[in-house]
């Protein structure tokens, strides 16, 4: 499974096993320095055999829809027409302020790109628990 914080500026990409579940960090795409972001999430679906790709659905507090949102889901239309995997939406609720006070409760350096990249593996996390709660 992908996942992936997606951003105007950059897209925080997450890896993990559908057996073991254990997202970790790939991988920030920064989109000023890529000619063609929805390419390298191909070729990245493409070299890690990956069977789902999870994005996270930016929403405001009340759940509502956001611009942010309409972002998310233009760009994941258009990942898609590219893809022959399903891509499915995970509430990202709060994920980038979570990364960010992870990165910094364990002491690590860090850059935005290393907070998009951890958001990515809260929202596969995020995602795998969902899953647990449909099957309990």
């Amino acid at each position: 499974m992908l996942g992936l914080d997606v951003g105007e500026r950059r897209i925080g990409v997450a890896l993990a096993s559908s057996i073991a579940r254990l997202p970790t960090p790939l991988q920030t795409i920064d989109s000023r320095q890529v000619d063609n972001v929805v390419a390298a999430i191909v070729q990245l679906v493409e070299k890690h055999e990956v069977g789902v790709v999870v994005v996270g659905l930016p929403r405001d507090l009340q759940t509502a829809e956001t611009v942010q949102t309409a972002y998310v889901r233009a760009f994941s239309k258009e990942l898609a027409n590219h893809l022959s995997v399903p891509i499915i939406f995970q509430d990202e609720a709060l994920t980038s302020v979570a990364a960010e006070a992870w990165l910094k409760e364990n002491k690590k350096d860090y850059t935005k790109a290393d907070i998009d990249a951890e958001a990515a593996v809260l929202i596969l996390r995020d995602y795998f628990s969902t899953l647990q709660e449909k099957t309990a």
